[in-house]
Protein backbone atom coordinates (compact mmCIF):
# COMPACT_ATOMS: atom_id res chain seq x y z
CA UNK A 1 0.00 0.00 0.00
CA UNK A 2 0.52 3.52 -0.54
CA UNK A 3 2.58 5.40 2.41
CA UNK A 4 -0.09 7.77 3.39
CA UNK A 5 2.71 10.10 5.22
CA UNK A 6 4.29 10.84 2.07
CA UNK A 7 1.91 13.67 0.76
CA UNK A 8 5.06 15.29 -1.33
CA UNK A 9 4.89 11.90 -3.24
CA UNK A 10 2.33 12.20 -5.51
CA UNK A 11 0.68 9.03 -7.39
CA UNK A 12 -0.46 8.03 -11.04
CA UNK A 13 -3.73 6.66 -10.65
CA UNK A 14 -2.51 3.42 -12.39
CA UNK A 15 0.82 3.37 -10.74
CA UNK A 16 1.76 0.52 -7.65
CA UNK A 17 4.58 2.76 -6.70
CA UNK A 18 4.57 6.21 -5.73
CA UNK A 19 5.96 8.77 -8.18
CA UNK A 20 8.55 11.28 -6.66
CA UNK A 21 8.26 15.15 -8.17
CA UNK A 22 11.20 15.59 -10.24
CA UNK A 23 11.52 11.64 -11.24
CA UNK A 24 13.85 11.81 -14.40
CA UNK A 25 12.66 9.69 -17.55
CA UNK A 26 14.72 6.62 -16.18
CA UNK A 27 13.07 6.62 -13.17
CA UNK A 28 9.89 6.44 -15.05
CA UNK A 29 11.09 3.59 -17.49
CA UNK A 30 11.67 1.88 -14.40
CA UNK A 31 8.75 2.47 -12.55
CA UNK A 32 6.80 1.13 -15.83
CA UNK A 33 9.03 -1.85 -15.98
CA UNK A 34 8.43 -2.89 -12.48
CA UNK A 35 4.57 -3.12 -13.18
CA UNK A 36 4.35 -4.42 -15.76
CA UNK A 37 6.92 -7.04 -14.32
CA UNK A 38 4.45 -7.55 -11.37
CA UNK A 39 1.28 -8.02 -13.89
CA UNK A 40 3.34 -10.76 -16.21
CA UNK A 41 5.37 -12.46 -12.57
CA UNK A 42 8.36 -11.56 -13.66
CA UNK A 43 11.62 -11.17 -12.09
CA UNK A 44 12.55 -7.92 -10.60
CA UNK A 45 8.62 -6.84 -9.43
CA UNK A 46 7.46 -4.26 -7.53
CA UNK A 47 4.64 -5.04 -4.73
CA UNK A 48 4.52 -1.90 -3.51
CA UNK A 49 0.65 -0.07 -3.19
CA UNK A 50 -0.57 -2.43 -5.38
CA UNK A 51 -4.33 -4.32 -5.43
CA UNK A 52 -5.00 -7.49 -3.91
CA UNK A 53 -6.35 -8.18 -7.42
CA UNK A 54 -3.22 -7.64 -8.98
CA UNK A 55 -1.20 -9.31 -6.58
CA UNK A 56 -3.17 -12.09 -7.01
CA UNK A 57 -2.65 -11.96 -10.43
CA UNK A 58 1.34 -11.92 -10.08
CA UNK A 59 0.96 -14.79 -7.69
CA UNK A 60 -0.05 -16.53 -11.31
CA UNK A 61 2.54 -15.49 -13.18
CA UNK A 62 0.91 -14.80 -16.66
CA UNK A 63 4.39 -15.18 -18.04
CA UNK A 64 4.58 -18.78 -17.63
CA UNK A 65 0.74 -19.40 -19.15
CA UNK A 66 2.09 -18.78 -22.61
CA UNK A 67 3.87 -22.26 -23.05
CA UNK A 68 1.11 -24.45 -21.74
CA UNK A 69 -1.31 -23.08 -23.78
CA UNK A 70 0.61 -22.93 -26.82
CA UNK A 71 1.55 -26.85 -26.34
CA UNK A 72 -2.41 -27.00 -26.51
CA UNK A 73 -2.05 -25.40 -30.18
CA UNK A 74 0.38 -28.37 -30.78
CA UNK A 75 -2.14 -30.75 -29.79
CA UNK A 76 -4.80 -30.09 -31.84
CA UNK A 77 -2.44 -29.66 -35.10
CA UNK A 78 -1.02 -33.23 -34.17
CA UNK A 79 -4.42 -34.56 -34.02
CA UNK A 80 -5.17 -33.85 -38.13
CA UNK A 81 -8.26 -32.91 -37.29
CA UNK A 82 -8.47 -29.65 -35.77
CA UNK A 83 -10.43 -27.39 -38.27
CA UNK A 84 -10.98 -23.41 -37.99
CA UNK A 85 -14.87 -24.13 -37.31
CA UNK A 86 -16.14 -21.80 -34.62
CA UNK A 87 -17.09 -24.26 -32.56
CA UNK A 88 -13.33 -25.89 -32.74
CA UNK A 89 -11.93 -22.65 -31.99
CA UNK A 90 -13.94 -22.09 -29.28
CA UNK A 91 -12.88 -25.30 -27.70
CA UNK A 92 -9.30 -24.49 -28.02
CA UNK A 93 -9.83 -21.22 -26.39
CA UNK A 94 -11.24 -23.07 -23.28
CA UNK A 95 -8.65 -25.67 -23.33
CA UNK A 96 -6.20 -22.94 -23.29
CA UNK A 97 -8.34 -21.28 -20.31
CA UNK A 98 -7.69 -24.78 -18.84
CA UNK A 99 -3.87 -24.61 -19.25
CA UNK A 100 -2.90 -20.81 -18.61
CA UNK A 101 -4.35 -19.73 -16.29
CA UNK A 102 -6.29 -22.14 -14.35
CA UNK A 103 -3.84 -24.99 -13.89
CA UNK A 104 -0.59 -23.08 -14.56
CA UNK A 105 -1.84 -20.39 -12.55
CA UNK A 106 -2.40 -23.21 -9.71
CA UNK A 107 1.27 -25.02 -10.29
CA UNK A 108 2.82 -21.90 -10.01
CA UNK A 109 0.72 -20.05 -6.65
CA UNK A 110 0.92 -24.29 -5.08
CA UNK A 111 5.16 -23.37 -5.73
CA UNK A 112 5.37 -20.03 -4.18
CA UNK A 113 3.71 -21.26 -1.37
CA UNK A 114 5.67 -24.03 -0.25
CA UNK A 115 9.24 -22.02 -1.57
CA UNK A 116 8.23 -19.12 0.76
CA UNK A 117 11.29 -19.22 2.58
CA UNK A 118 13.86 -19.79 -0.81
CA UNK A 119 11.88 -16.96 -2.31
CA UNK A 120 12.65 -15.05 1.21
CA UNK A 121 16.22 -15.12 0.12
CA UNK A 122 16.38 -15.27 -4.05
CA UNK A 123 13.48 -13.23 -4.43
CA UNK A 124 12.28 -10.96 -1.61
CA UNK A 125 9.90 -8.75 -3.82
CA UNK A 126 7.33 -11.92 -4.94
CA UNK A 127 4.54 -11.39 -2.70
CA UNK A 128 4.08 -14.14 0.01
CA UNK A 129 7.81 -13.35 1.18
CA UNK A 130 6.96 -9.46 0.87
CA UNK A 131 4.02 -9.57 2.81
CA UNK A 132 1.55 -8.62 0.20
CA UNK A 133 -0.66 -11.28 0.55
CA UNK A 134 -1.59 -13.61 3.55
CA UNK A 135 -1.28 -17.10 3.39
CA UNK A 136 -4.90 -18.20 4.16
CA UNK A 137 -5.44 -16.06 0.85
CA UNK A 138 -3.46 -17.79 -1.16
CA UNK A 139 -4.54 -21.47 -0.10
CA UNK A 140 -7.97 -20.07 -1.48
CA UNK A 141 -6.99 -18.89 -4.28
CA UNK A 142 -4.87 -22.23 -4.91
CA UNK A 143 -7.74 -24.27 -3.97
CA UNK A 144 -10.25 -21.68 -6.69
CA UNK A 145 -7.90 -22.42 -9.49
CA UNK A 146 -7.88 -26.02 -8.69
CA UNK A 147 -11.23 -26.66 -8.91
CA UNK A 148 -12.01 -24.20 -11.71
CA UNK A 149 -9.78 -26.27 -13.89
CA UNK A 150 -11.20 -29.48 -13.00
CA UNK A 151 -14.83 -28.24 -13.94
CA UNK A 152 -13.80 -26.84 -17.17
CA UNK A 153 -11.67 -30.32 -17.77
CA UNK A 154 -14.91 -32.32 -17.86
CA UNK A 155 -16.63 -29.65 -19.48
CA UNK A 156 -14.09 -30.02 -22.41
CA UNK A 157 -14.85 -34.15 -21.89
CA UNK A 158 -18.61 -33.90 -22.33
CA UNK A 159 -17.92 -31.07 -25.26
CA UNK A 160 -15.79 -33.70 -27.34
CA UNK A 161 -18.33 -36.93 -26.27
CA UNK A 162 -15.33 -38.69 -24.43
CA UNK A 163 -16.88 -41.59 -23.33
CA UNK A 164 -13.53 -41.61 -20.43
CA UNK A 165 -12.90 -38.10 -19.28
CA UNK A 166 -9.35 -38.02 -20.53
CA UNK A 167 -8.97 -34.20 -20.24
CA UNK A 168 -10.47 -34.62 -16.60
CA UNK A 169 -7.90 -37.35 -15.78
CA UNK A 170 -5.08 -35.27 -17.71
CA UNK A 171 -5.69 -32.17 -15.35
CA UNK A 172 -6.37 -34.40 -11.92
CA UNK A 173 -2.75 -35.93 -12.96
CA UNK A 174 -1.27 -32.49 -14.07
CA UNK A 175 -1.90 -30.90 -10.68
CA UNK A 176 -1.02 -33.88 -8.74
CA UNK A 177 2.36 -33.52 -10.34
CA UNK A 178 2.90 -30.17 -9.84
CA UNK A 179 1.66 -30.56 -6.24
CA UNK A 180 4.29 -33.55 -5.64
CA UNK A 181 6.85 -31.14 -7.24
CA UNK A 182 6.54 -28.56 -4.96
CA UNK A 183 5.56 -29.87 -1.85
CA UNK A 184 6.87 -32.55 0.64
CA UNK A 185 7.89 -34.98 1.33
CA UNK A 186 8.45 -35.74 -2.16
CA UNK A 187 9.15 -32.32 -3.13
CA UNK A 188 10.48 -33.57 -6.53
CA UNK A 189 12.04 -30.02 -7.40
CA UNK A 190 14.86 -31.01 -4.64
CA UNK A 191 16.35 -33.58 -7.03
CA UNK A 192 17.80 -31.46 -10.24
CA UNK A 193 17.05 -34.65 -12.82
CA UNK A 194 13.89 -35.50 -11.88
CA UNK A 195 12.51 -32.03 -10.55
CA UNK A 196 13.73 -30.40 -13.97
CA UNK A 197 11.93 -33.30 -16.30
CA UNK A 198 8.83 -33.08 -14.49
CA UNK A 199 8.40 -29.17 -15.14
CA UNK A 200 9.96 -29.83 -18.76
CA UNK A 201 6.68 -32.84 -18.97
CA UNK A 202 4.69 -30.33 -17.61
CA UNK A 203 5.26 -27.53 -20.54
CA UNK A 204 5.47 -29.76 -23.61
CA UNK A 205 3.47 -33.33 -23.13
CA UNK A 206 0.98 -32.88 -20.75
CA UNK A 207 -0.63 -29.51 -22.41
CA UNK A 208 0.25 -31.68 -26.00
CA UNK A 209 -2.16 -34.46 -25.04
CA UNK A 210 -4.47 -32.74 -24.01
CA UNK A 211 -5.11 -30.51 -27.41
CA UNK A 212 -4.30 -33.48 -29.16
CA UNK A 213 -7.20 -35.57 -26.79
CA UNK A 214 -9.51 -32.42 -27.40
CA UNK A 215 -9.66 -33.25 -31.23
CA UNK A 216 -8.26 -36.57 -31.32
CA UNK A 217 -7.13 -39.83 -30.12
CA UNK A 218 -4.58 -39.95 -27.37
CA UNK A 219 -2.09 -43.06 -28.57
CA UNK A 220 1.05 -44.20 -27.40
CA UNK A 221 3.11 -43.27 -30.35
CA UNK A 222 2.29 -39.34 -28.86
CA UNK A 223 2.58 -40.06 -25.49
CA UNK A 224 6.16 -41.28 -26.09
CA UNK A 225 7.52 -38.63 -28.50
CA UNK A 226 5.71 -35.64 -26.30
CA UNK A 227 7.83 -37.41 -23.42
CA UNK A 228 10.95 -37.67 -25.54
CA UNK A 229 10.38 -33.84 -27.03
CA UNK A 230 9.97 -32.87 -22.78
CA UNK A 231 13.97 -34.03 -22.03
CA UNK A 232 14.50 -30.63 -24.52
CA UNK A 233 11.87 -28.85 -21.96
CA UNK A 234 14.22 -30.23 -19.05
CA UNK A 235 16.80 -28.15 -20.34
CA UNK A 236 14.55 -25.32 -20.00
CA UNK A 237 13.80 -25.69 -16.73
CA UNK A 238 17.58 -26.03 -15.82
CA UNK A 239 17.91 -22.23 -16.88
CA UNK A 240 15.39 -21.55 -14.48
CA UNK A 241 17.55 -23.05 -11.70
CA UNK A 242 20.51 -20.55 -12.06
CA UNK A 243 18.86 -17.54 -10.21
CA UNK A 244 18.12 -19.39 -7.34
CA UNK A 245 21.53 -21.06 -6.93
CA UNK A 246 22.57 -19.25 -3.81
CA UNK A 247 19.15 -19.87 -1.56
CA UNK A 248 19.03 -23.36 -3.38
CA UNK A 249 22.65 -24.01 -1.57
CA UNK A 250 21.93 -22.75 1.27
CA UNK A 251 18.52 -24.37 1.71
CA UNK A 252 20.40 -28.17 0.58
CA UNK A 253 18.14 -28.15 -2.60
CA UNK A 254 19.95 -30.22 -5.15
CA UNK A 255 19.67 -28.09 -8.15
CA UNK A 256 22.08 -29.16 -10.87
CA UNK A 257 23.40 -25.63 -10.95
CA UNK A 258 23.83 -26.48 -7.51
CA UNK A 259 25.67 -29.93 -7.98
CA UNK A 260 27.67 -29.47 -10.92
CA UNK A 261 28.34 -25.86 -11.25
CA UNK A 262 27.21 -23.11 -13.00
CA UNK A 263 29.62 -23.62 -15.85
CA UNK A 264 29.03 -27.59 -16.24
CA UNK A 265 25.62 -27.19 -15.74
CA UNK A 266 25.05 -24.80 -18.53
CA UNK A 267 26.44 -26.95 -20.84
CA UNK A 268 24.01 -29.61 -19.62
CA UNK A 269 21.08 -27.42 -20.13
CA UNK A 270 22.07 -26.07 -23.76
CA UNK A 271 23.03 -30.29 -24.99
CA UNK A 272 19.46 -31.44 -23.81
CA UNK A 273 18.10 -28.57 -25.39
CA UNK A 274 19.31 -29.01 -28.59
CA UNK A 275 20.12 -32.92 -28.83
CA UNK A 276 16.55 -33.84 -28.12
CA UNK A 277 15.27 -31.52 -30.75
CA UNK A 278 17.78 -33.24 -33.26
CA UNK A 279 16.26 -36.97 -31.97
CA UNK A 280 13.21 -35.33 -33.10
CA UNK A 281 14.02 -34.37 -36.37
CA UNK A 282 15.27 -37.46 -37.09
CA UNK A 283 12.51 -39.16 -36.56
CA UNK A 284 10.01 -36.35 -38.58
CA UNK A 285 12.67 -37.89 -41.18
CA UNK A 286 12.04 -41.42 -40.42
CA UNK A 287 8.72 -40.99 -41.47
CA UNK A 288 9.03 -39.43 -44.67
CA UNK A 289 8.56 -35.62 -43.06
CA UNK A 290 11.70 -34.10 -44.62
CA UNK A 291 10.77 -31.15 -45.12
CA UNK A 292 9.25 -30.48 -41.61
CA UNK A 293 12.28 -31.89 -40.17
CA UNK A 294 14.70 -29.18 -42.42
CA UNK A 295 12.41 -26.47 -40.76
CA UNK A 296 12.80 -28.23 -37.45
CA UNK A 297 16.50 -28.30 -37.75
CA UNK A 298 17.10 -24.49 -38.91
CA UNK A 299 15.24 -23.57 -35.67
CA UNK A 300 17.84 -25.19 -33.60
CA UNK A 301 20.72 -22.98 -35.42
CA UNK A 302 19.14 -19.56 -33.38
CA UNK A 303 19.19 -21.37 -30.88
CA UNK A 304 22.92 -22.10 -30.45
CA UNK A 305 23.48 -19.28 -31.87
CA UNK A 306 21.99 -17.11 -28.83
CA UNK A 307 23.64 -19.70 -26.45
CA UNK A 308 26.92 -18.76 -27.16
CA UNK A 309 26.22 -14.92 -27.07
CA UNK A 310 24.34 -14.81 -24.01
CA UNK A 311 23.67 -18.10 -21.88
CA UNK A 312 27.33 -20.18 -21.72
CA UNK A 313 29.16 -16.77 -21.12
CA UNK A 314 27.18 -15.56 -17.72
CA UNK A 315 24.04 -18.09 -17.59
CA UNK A 316 23.02 -16.10 -13.96
CA UNK A 317 23.04 -13.18 -15.68
CA UNK A 318 21.52 -13.73 -18.93
CA UNK A 319 19.18 -16.24 -18.42
CA UNK A 320 15.74 -13.92 -18.76
CA UNK A 321 18.07 -12.60 -22.21
CA UNK A 322 18.63 -15.95 -23.16
CA UNK A 323 15.18 -17.01 -22.58
CA UNK A 324 13.47 -14.48 -24.41
CA UNK A 325 15.69 -14.78 -27.51
CA UNK A 326 15.99 -18.39 -28.13
CA UNK A 327 12.90 -20.10 -26.66
CA UNK A 328 10.55 -18.99 -29.05
CA UNK A 329 12.18 -20.58 -31.88
CA UNK A 330 12.09 -23.68 -29.57
CA UNK A 331 7.99 -23.48 -28.94
CA UNK A 332 7.56 -22.67 -33.45
CA UNK A 333 9.53 -25.92 -33.75
CA UNK A 334 7.26 -27.88 -31.20
CA UNK A 335 4.52 -26.52 -33.56
CA UNK A 336 6.15 -27.67 -36.45
CA UNK A 337 6.31 -30.97 -35.06
CA UNK A 338 3.01 -30.91 -34.26
CA UNK A 339 1.95 -30.21 -37.93
CA UNK A 340 4.04 -32.81 -39.19
CA UNK A 341 2.57 -35.61 -37.17
CA UNK A 342 -0.42 -34.43 -37.78
CA UNK A 343 0.09 -34.59 -41.58
CA UNK A 344 1.50 -37.96 -41.09
CA UNK A 345 -1.75 -39.18 -39.09
CA UNK A 346 0.68 -40.23 -36.69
Amino acid sequence: MTDSTTPDLPTDSNASTPMPVSATPAELRDANRARTRQMLGMKGADVKGASIWKIRLQLMKPITWIPLMWGIICGAASSGQYTWSLEDVLKAATCMLLAGPLMTGYTQIMNDYYDREIDAINEPYRPIPSGAISLPQVVTQIWALLLGGIGIAYVLDRWAGHSFPTITALAIGGSLLSYIYSAPPLKLKQNGWLGCYALGASYIAIPWWTGHALFGDLNPTIIVLTLFYSLSGLGIAIVNDFKSVEGDRQLGLKSLPVIFGISTAAWICVLMIDVFQGGIAAYLISIHQNLYATILMLMIIPQITFQDMYFLRNPVENDVKYQASAQPFLVLGMLVTALALGHAGV
